[in-house]
C-alpha cells in the first residue's frame, strides 16, 4: 500500500531481531510516496520478491486509491508521472529485475457524482435512479466518463454474491460503470482501455491487477483484459502479467476466468476473459463452515486439519495441461489488505516460526506467492481495513520499520533465495506426502499436531518441503520418491537443518527420510 509503505524522507530503520507493530494510522492520507518505494527497492529485493503489487495511483479521494476520479494523472499525494516512470526503470534495473504491477480499478469509478438530494440510495429491484450532480465540474477524467450514462445507477449493493446487484450496484459510494454488452457499455470500457494504454507506453509497468472482477460483466472484462494484452504485446511486452481479484471462495467462478476454461459461449459468440491468474481467496478464505476447506491460515496453525490442503489441489485439476502447472493460474496469499474476509493479519494469531512458515508454505507450494507489505515484520494489526493497513515509517518522527535483521524478513529472503534457484520449487509437480511415526504404518496426516510434507518434482529431481504444525518438537518418517532414491541414497538440507538425511526404507519398501523438526519448524530438502 503506497500511502503506508515509505515517504521517501532520511529514516533510520530499527534494528533488532524482533518483530515490530507498525504505526496506525487515521482512515486517511499519511504520506507513503512512489519515492518512498523507489528509494527503498533493495529492501524489497533482499526479502526475494521479483515483483511489486502497487495499490492504485491514480488521482483519488481515499488513501487506499481504489476512488478513483482522474485516470489520467497520478495522484500528487503519491508523486508525479515521472515519479512512477523513474520507480520502473530503478526496479528494472535492479540486480535482479523487479517488474511494476499497478492495481487497477475498472469496475467502478470513485464517489464524483451525487444521486439527488445527496442522499445515499440502495440497490431495490434493479431500479435504475435519476442522476443527481457531478461533485467535480472538471471530474471525473477521462473526459467521456463525464456522462450520467456511463453508470448503472442502481444503488449501494448489499448482495456481493448474486446477480444482477452484484455487478450493477455500487460498491458502498463507489459509482458502479455501466459496463454491459450494449453501445454504452462498448463505450466505457473503451475509454477505460485507452487509459490504462497510456500508461502501459508512458510508464513502460508489467501488469495489471484488476479489481473487483466478480462484479463486472463477462464482456467488459474480456474486452479490457484482451485489448490491453494485445497493446502490451504490440509494446513488445510478452510477458505482461494480468491478475484479478474474484473475492469468493468458488472455483466454479475461477474456472470462468483461468486455466483451460478461459472462456464460454454467449449466444453464438465466445466470451475470453484474457486474466493470466487470479487470486487464491479459496486457498486464502477457505468456505464458510466447511472443515474440508478451511481457511490457510487455520491449517497452518493448527487450527484446522491438512485435509482442506489435499482438496485444494485436487480442485485445481481442471485449471492446468499438467499437473506441474495446477498453481501456475493462482496468487497466493495467506493475509492482505482487505479485512472483509479475514479477522487480521497472520501476525496477529501467529508466532514468528509460524508467520515464517506460512510465508514459506506460499514460497514452495505451488502458485504465484504474494506477501502482504509488513508481514516480513511482523506486523500484527487486526479488527478491520485501517487496523491491518499499518505504516512502516513514522510520519512524525525519523524512524522506519523497514528491518533488514528482523528473524522474520531474513528467514523469508532465505526460503525465497533456495525457491529461485531450486527448479522443482518453481516448476515441479507437487505431491502431498505421506508420513509415519512408527516407520511402518504411513498415511496422510490428519488433526492438529503432525508434520506437513509435500515434494516438488521435476524431471528426476526431488524437493521436498516439511513444516511442523505442533508446538512441539516431532520426528516423523516422511515418504519420498523411491524411484529416485536408491539404497545408500540420502537428501541433503537446503534450509531448517545442516548436512544430509540417509533415505532409509521400511519393510513394505517404502523409501522416506525422518527430519527432527522443533516446534513449527519449517525444512527444505532436496
Amino acid at each position: 500500500m503506497v500511502d503506508r509503505f515509505h515517504d521517501g524522507q532520511p529514516r533510520q530503520p530499527v534494528q533488532g531481531t524482533g518483530r515490530s507493530h507498525g504505526f496506525q494510522t487515521a482512515d486517511a492520507f499519511y504520506g507513503g510516496t512512489l519515492r518512498g518505494v523507489r528509494d527503498n527497492l533493495a529492501y524489497i529485493a533482499g526479502l526475494g520478491c521479483t515483483a511489486i503489487w502497487l495499490s492504485p495511483v491514480f488521482e483519488t479521494n481515499a488513501y487506499h486509491g481504489y476512488d478513483i476520479s482522474n485516470y489520467l494523472l497520478i495522484d500528487p499525494r503519491f508523486g508525479t508521472k515521472q515519479d512512477l516512470i523513474d520507480l520502473v526503470d530503478a526496479a528494472h534495473a535492479s540486480t535482479t529485475p523487479i517488474r511494476i504491477i499497478l492495481d487497477v480499478v475498472i469496475n467502478h469509478s470513485g464517489d464524483n457524482w451525487a444521486y439527488p438530494g445527496g442522499y445515499r440510495y440502495f440497490y431495490s429491484g434493479n431500479q435504475q435512479f435519476p442522476f443527481g450532480s457531478w461533485r467535480r465540474p472538471d471530474r471525473p477524467v477521462p473526459t467521456e466518463l463525464r456522462n450520467a450514462d456511463c453508470y448503472h445507477r442502481r444503488g449501494e449493493m448489499s448482495d456481493y454474491d448474486n446477480g444482477p446487484e452484484n455487478q450493477s450496484g455500487d460498491m458502498y459510494g463507489l459509482k458502479d460503470y455501466a459496463n454491459d454488452d450494449d453501445a454504452i457499455g462498448s463505450y466505457v470500457v473503451n475509454a477505460l482501455i485507452k487509459a490504462h494504454c497510456y500508461w502501459i507506453r508512458e510508464a513502460d509497468v508489467d501488469g495489471f491487477r484488476v479489481d473487483a472482477v466478480k462484479h463486472m460483466g463477462d464482456v467488459a472484462c474480456s474486452r479490457f483484459c484482451s485489448n490491453i494484452r494485445e497493446y502490451a504485446y504490440s509494446l513488445g511486452k510478452r510477458g505482461f502479467f494480468l491478475f484479478g481479484e474474484v473475492a469468493t471462495p468458488s472455483d466454479e467462478v475461477y474456472n470462468r476466468y483461468i486455466g483451460p476454461n478461459t472462456s464460454r459461449t454467449q449466444g453464438e459468440r465466445t466470451v475470453f476473459f484474457g486474466l493470466n491468474s487470479v487470486l487464491d481467496f479459496r486457498l486464502a478464505e477457505g468456505v464458510y463452515a466447511d472443515p474440508g476447506n478451511a481457511p490457510l491460515r487455520d491449517v497452518l496453525l493448527g487450527r484446522a486439519g491438512p485435509q482442506t490442503l489435499f482438496n485444494r489441489i485436487e480442485g485445481q485439476r481442471q485449471q492446468a495441461l499438467n499437473r506441474g502447472e495446477l498453481g501456475r493460474y493462482l496468487v497466493t496469499f495467506v493475509d492482505n489488505h482487505d479485512g472483509f474476509w479475514q479477522p487480521g493479519r497472520i501476525a496477529s494469531q501467529a508466532d514468528d516460526d509460524q508467520v515464517i512458515g506460512c510465508i514459506g508454505f506460499l514460497l514452495c507450494a505451488l502458485g504465484t506467492p504474494c506477501i502482504y507489505y509488513g508481514t516480513e515484520q511482523g506486523l500484527d494489526g487486526s479488527g478491520g481495513d485501517v487496523q491491518m493497513r499499518e505504516a512502516l515509517f513514522d510520519a512524525g518522527g525519523t524512524t522506519s520499520l523497514l528491518n533488514t535483521t528482523c528473524r522474520i524478513y531474513q528467514e523469508i529472503a532465505a526460503i525465497a533465495g533456495i525457491m529461485r534457484t531450486t527448479e522443482p520449487l518453481r516448476f515441479g509437480r507437487m505431491y502431498y506426502r505421506e508420513i509415519s511415526g512408527d516407520g511402518v504404518s504411513f498415511g496422510l496426516p490428519y488433526g492438529s499436531a503432525y508434520t506437513l510434507a509435500f515434494s516438488r518434482l521435476l524431471y528426476g529431481r526431488e524437493a521436498l518441503v516439511a513444516y511442523n504444525v505442533s508446538g512441539q518438537p516431532r520426528s516423523d518418517a516422511i515418504i519420498v520418491d523411491a524411484a529416485l532414491h536408491g539404497d545408500g541414497s540420502s537428501m541433503q538440507f537446503l534450509y531448517g537443518g545442516t548436512g544430509a538425511l540417509g533415505v532409509q526404507s521400511s519393510p513394505g519398501g517404502a523409501r522416506f527420510v525422518r527430519p527432527n523438526l522443533p516446534a513449527h519448524g519449517f525444512a527444505i530438502l532436496t
